[in-house]
C-alpha cells in the first residue's frame, strides 16, 4: 500500500489529467482521500488542468475545511479565470468565525477584483485587510498597488506604496508596473533610479520588464543606456535582452538593438521576431527580409511574429514573388490557419496589388472577428483601393452590427481617400452615440479625414472637444496644413503644441519641417534642428531626411550634406533619393549623378523614385549614353513598367535628342496616362513638330485622355516653333470654351511668341488688354524677340520698358534694343542704350555651348 509520501511523490510527477485520475482514485482506496495536504494537492493540480469543478468537489466532501483549502479553491477559481466563483469563495469563508483570511487569501481575491475589474469590491477588501492590521504585508500591499494601478487609481496605489514600512524588490516590480501602465513613463523612470540609488535595492529581471515598455513610450535612449549598462555586468536571461532590443528599437536606434541582438547568446525565436518587429517598427523593410533570409538558412522555425514581419517586409517593399515564399513557409509549418498569420497574410496580398488573391484568403479565414475584418478594411484602405474598404466596412456591418474603435480608425482613412464627406460624418455620429468620440485613435482618424478634406473648422471644432490628446492628434493637423502648404498655420499648431506641455516626436518633426522649406526661411529650419538635437531625434532616419529635404529646399546645400554624412544616422532608400533631389533642386546635376553612382556601388540599390529623380539630371546635362546606361538598369530591374519611369525616360531621351527613342518607349508602355502623352507632346514640340504634336493631341481627345494646362501648353509651344499661328489661336480658344481651362500666363507668352513671329503686332496688344493677370517677364520677352525679328523699334521700347521693371539685372533686354537701333541707323540711341547698361553695372553674358564627347 502506498503511503502518504508515496502519494505526494506521484502527484507531484502528474503530467496528465488522466494520470492525475488515476492516482486519485489509489489515494481514495488507501484512506488518504480526506487527509488536508493530499487533498490540497489534488485541488491544486485539478484547477492546472482546468477542471476547478473537480476541486470544487473535492472541497465541498472535505469536512469543515481549514484556511489552507479555501486558499486554494480560490486560487483554482482565479486559475480559470472564474473570478466571480473566487469572490463567492471568499464571501461564504467570510460567514465562518473560525475561518480568518490571512495574507494569501486577501492577495488571491485582490487578483479576482483586477480580473473583474470589480473596484468597489476591491476598496471592500482593502477595508477588511486594514480591519485584521495586514496593510503593511508585503504580499498584499504589492496586491493592492497591482489592483489600483490596473483600474486607473494612480493615486490609491501611491497611498499604499508609500504607507508601506518595508518594500522589497516585489513591492517596487508592481508600483513601477503600475505607473508605467498608467502612462506615466517619467515616474517609472524616476521610480527605477530611486529605488537604486536611495532605497539601495537590485532590480530584478521583472523590474527591467516592466520598466523597459515605459521607456519606449518616452524614446528616450538615454534611460536605455542606463539599463543596458546595468544588464551589462550581470546575469539575466534572454528575455531582459529582447525586451532591451525592442526598446532600442522603439526609441529609433535599431542599429544599437542589431548590436545587442548579435551579441546574445542562446537567442530565441522571440529574439528573431522582436529584432524584425524593430526593424519593421522603423520602416527598414529590407533589413526584415534580410533578417529573415538569415533565420532561415540556419534552418529555424518561423514564429508568428517573425511571419508577421516578414509580411509586413513583403508587403511595404512590394515584393509579391517572396511573400509567396512566405506564404508557402506558413503552410509548411501549420500556422497559416492562425487568424493572425492570416490576416497578414491578406494585407501583404493587398499591398503587393493582389487585390483579387487578398479578398479571396479574407473570405477563407475561419473564425472571423473584427480584428480580421478591421485588418482588411486597413489593408484595401492603404493599397489605394478604398473603394474596395468602404465595400467591406458595409459587409462587416451585415456580420457584426456594432464595429469597435479599431474598425472606424480602419475605415475612416478611406473616407478620406475618397473624400467621402457624408459617410465620415455618418461615422462621426455612429462614434459619439457608441461613446467611442473620447477614444484617443478614433479622434485622431476623424480629424485627420477632416483635415484631410479640407473641413479645416470641423477638424479643429472636434480637436478642441477631444478630452484626451495624443501628440499623433496634433501630427494630424501639422502635416495637413504643410501639405497643402498653408505653412502659418502648421508652424502655429507646433506652437500650440510646444506651449500646451507636449512634446514632439518624430512624426512633428517630419511634419513640420517641410513648411520651413516652402517658407525658404532656413533659420526657422535650424530653430528646428535644435529641437530635433535637444529631443534626441537625430538618430531618427525619418526626421533625418526631412531635414536633408528642409535645407536642400532652403538653398544650404552644405549643411544638407553635411547632415547627410553624419556618421550616427542609418542612412536608406529615401536618404539617398533625398540627396538627389536636394542636388537637382539646386542646380546641381553632376553631383546629383555623383550621388546616384555613390548609391549603387554601396549597399543600397536604387528604386523607381531614384530613377524617377535622376533621369532629369541626364536630361539636363544630355548624357545620353548616362541615360542609355540608366535604361539598360531600368530593363534588369524591371522598373519600365512603372509610368514614373517610362515618363521620365521618355522626357531624358527628347532633351538629348533622340526624338525616335521617346517614341519608343511610349509606344512600348502597357498603360500609359495623361503625363505619359504629356511627355510625347513636350518631346514634338521641343522638336518642333508641330504636326505630330497636333496628331498626338487630336489622338488624345479621340481616346478621352484627360487634357490639361500642361498639354495645351505643349501643343501651343509645338505650333509656336512650326508658325502655325491659324491652328494655335484654334488650341488656345478650345482651351476656354470647350475645356474651361483658364489660360495661366506661360500659355500667353506662348501665344504672344506665335503671334509675334507672324508679325501680327496689333492683335497682340489687343491680347494683353484681355488679359486676366499682369503680364510677366516671359511675354514681355517674347514680345521684345518678336519686335527684333521684324525690327519694329516702337513696340520694342514699349516691351523693354516693362521688361526693367520686372527683370532689372538682365542685360539681354538692352543688346536687342542695342541692335534694333543699330540696324535702323539710330547711331546715338544705341550708344545711349549701351552707355546706360554700364552705368548700371550690366554686361553682355558670354555665349557657351556643350557637346558629349563619343
Amino acid at each position: 500500500m502506498t503511503s502518504f509520501h508515496g502519494h505526494q511523490l506521484l502527484l507531484s510527477s502528474c503530467k496528465s489529467l488522466t494520470s492525475l485520475t488515476q492516482i486519485h482514485a489509489r489515494i481514495i482506496t488507501s484512506g488518504y482521500n480526506f487527509n488536508i495536504p493530499i487533498t490540497t494537492h489534488l485541488i491544486n493540480l485539478y484547477s492546472s488542468f482546468k477542471k476547478s469543478n473537480f476541486s470544487r468537489t473535492l472541497f465541498d466532501l472535505t469536512p469543515n475545511p481549514p484556511l489552507i483549502l479555501w486558499n486554494s479553491m480560490i486560487k483554482a477559481y482565479i486559475r480559470a479565470s472564474q473570478h466571480q466563483e473566487s469572490l463567492k469563495m471568499y464571501s461564504l469563508m467570510s460567514e465562518k468565525e473560525r475561518i480568518k483570511p490571512d495574507k494569501y487569501t486577501f492577495t488571491f481575491v485582490l487578483k479576482a477584483c483586477t480580473g473583474l475589474s470589480n473596484f468597489e469590491k476591491g476598496v471592500k477588501i482593502h477595508e477588511d485587510v486594514v480591519k485584521r492590521n495586514l496593510e503593511n504585508d508585503v504580499f498584499i500591499g504589492t496586491g493592492l498597488i497591482d489592483m489600483y494601478s490596473k483600474m486607473g487609481d494612480l493615486v490609491s496605489a501611491w497611498k499604499v506604496f508609500d504607507k508601506m514600512p518595508e518594500r522589497d524588490v516585489v513591492v517596487w516590480n508592481a508600483m513601477i508596473y503600475g505607473v508605467a501602465q498608467s502612462g506615466e513613463a517619467v515616474k517609472a523612470v524616476e521610480l527605477f533610479k530611486k529605488m537604486q540609488i536611495v532605497c539601495e535595492i537590485s532590480p530584478s529581471s521583472v523590474t527591467l520588464l516592466n520598466l523597459l515598455p515605459a521607456v519606449c513610450k518616452l524614446r528616450d535612449v538615454r534611460v536605455c543606456r542606463c539599463i543596458h549598462g546595468y544588464v551589462y555586468r550581470r546575469v539575466f536571461p534572454v528575455s531582459v535582452y529582447n525586451a532591451l532590443i525592442d526598446a532600442y528599437a522603439k526609441c529609433g536606434y535599431d542599429n544599437v538593438a542589431r548590436r545587442v541582438f548579435d551579441e546574445l547568446r542562446g537567442k530565441d525565436d522571440v529574439s528573431w521576431g522582436t529584432m524584425m518587429a524593430g526593424y519593421a517598427y522603423n520602416g527598414k523593410f529590407y533589413e526584415v527580409l534580410e533578417l529573415f533570409d538569415w533565420m532561415k538558412s540556419l534552418g529555424l522555425m518561423m514564429s508568428k511574429v517573425s511571419a508577421v514581419s516578414a509580411l509586413l517586409g513583403t508587403g511595404e517593399t512590394g515584393d509579391l514573388e517572396r511573400g509567396i515564399e512566405i506564404h508557402e513557409l506558413t503552410i509548411e509549418e501549420m500556422i497559416d490557419s492562425d487568424v493572425i498569420i492570416a490576416t497578414s497574410l491578406m494585407t501583404m496580398y493587398a499591398k503587393c496589388g493582389a487585390v483579387d488573391k487578398a479578398r479571396d484568403l479574407f473570405w477563407r479565414i475561419n473564425g472571423r472577428d473584427l480584428v480580421a475584418w478591421s485588418a482588411a478594411i486597413a489593408a484595401f484602405a492603404q493599397s489605394g483601393c478604398p473603394q474596395e474598404a468602404l465595400s467591406l466596412f458595409r459587409d462587416m456591418q451585415n456580420e457584426y452590427s456594432q464595429p469597435n474603435s479599431i474598425t472606424l480608425v480602419s475605415v475612416i482613412p478611406a473616407c478620406a481617400e475618397l473624400r467621402a464627406v457624408r459617410l465620415g460624418k455618418s461615422i462621426h455620429c455612429h462614434a459619439i452615440k457608441a461613446g467611442m468620440d473620447s477614444d484617443i485613435s478614433t479622434g485622431t482618424a476623424l480629424v485627420s479625414m477632416y483635415a484631410k478634406c479640407n473641413l479645416f473648422s470641423s477638424a479643429l471644432n472636434l480637436f478642441n472637444k477631444m478630452p484626451l490628446i495624443e501628440v499623433v492628434t496634433w501630427n494630424a493637423l501639422i502635416n495637413r496644413y504643410a501639405q497643402i502648404g498653408d505653412c502659418y498655420n502648421a508652424l502655429k499648431m507646433f506652437c500650440r503644441l510646444i506651449l500646451a506641455g507636449f512634446c514632439p516626436d518624430p512624426g512633428t518633426m517630419v511634419g513640420v519641417l517641410p513648411a520651413c522649406a516652402s517658407l525658404d526661411d532656413v533659420r526657422l529650419g535650424m530653430c528646428l534642428h535644435c529641437q530635433i538635437i535637444r529631443y534626441g531625434f537625430e538618430s531618427d532616419c525619418h526626421v533625418m531626411n526631412a531635414l536633408i529635404d528642409m535645407y536642400a529646399k532652403c538653398g544650404s546645400l552644405s549643411s544638407a550634406e553635411f547632415m547627410f554624412n553624419k556618421t550616427e544616422f542609418s542612412k536608406d532608400e529615401v536618404s539617398w533619393n533625398t540627396m538627389i533631389a536636394g542636388y537637382m533642386h539646386n542646380g546641381f546635376a553632376k553631383e546629383a549623378l555623383s550621388a546616384f553612382h555613390s548609391m549603387k556601388f554601396g549597399s543600397f540599390q536604387p528604386n523607381v523614385v531614384t530613377i524617377a529623380s535622376i533621369l532629369p539630371a541626364v536630361s539636363h546635362l544630355t548624357y545620353l549614353r548616362e541615360g542609355m546606361t540608366i535604361h539598360a538598369y531600368i530593363i534588369k530591374s524591371g522598373f519600365q513598367s512603372h509610368k514614373l519611369v517610362a515618363n521620365s525616360l521618355i522626357d531624358m531621351y527628347a532633351k538629348c535628342g533622340q526624338l525616335d527613342l521617346s517614341e519608343r518607349v511610349f509606344e512600348e508602355m502597357e498603360n500609359t496616362d495623361s503625363v505619359s502623352w504629356n511627355a510625347l507632346l513636350t518631346a514634338y514640340s521641343m522638336h518642333g513638330e508641330g504636326d505630330h504634336a497636333l496628331s498626338v493631341f487630336s489622338l488624345m481627345e479621340k481616346r478621352g485622355v484627360e487634357v490639361d494646362s500642361i498639354s495645351f501648353l505643349s501643343v501651343l509651344s509645338a505650333c509656336r516653333h512650326e508658325g502655325l499661328v491659324e491652328e494655335g489661336r484654334k488650341i488656345f480658344h478650345r482651351m476656354r470654351d470647350k475645356y474651361h481651362i483658364e489660360p495661366n500666363v506661360e500659355h500667353y507668352a506662348c501665344l504672344v511668341d506665335l503671334l509675334g513671329r507672324a508679325g501680327l503686332f496689333s492683335e497682340i496688344m489687343d491680347l494683353l488688354k484681355t488679359m486676366p493677370m499682369e503680364p510677366d517677364g516671359g511675354v514681355w520677352g517674347a514680345l521684345l524677340d518678336a519686335s527684333r525679328m521684324h525690327s519694329n523699334i516702337e513696340i520694342a521700347e514699349v516691351a523693354l520698358k516693362h521688361l526693367v521693371k520686372i527683370e532689372q539685372g538682365n542685360p539681354a533686354h538692352y543688346v536687342v534694343l542695342s541692335s534694333l537701333y543699330s540696324q535702323s541707323g539710330r547711331w546715338n540711341d544705341a550708344v545711349h542704350t549701351r552707355v546706360k547698361m554700364n552705368d548700371i553695372g550690366l554686361r553682355k553674358n558670354p555665349g557657351y555651348s556643350r557637346v558629349e564627347v563619343k
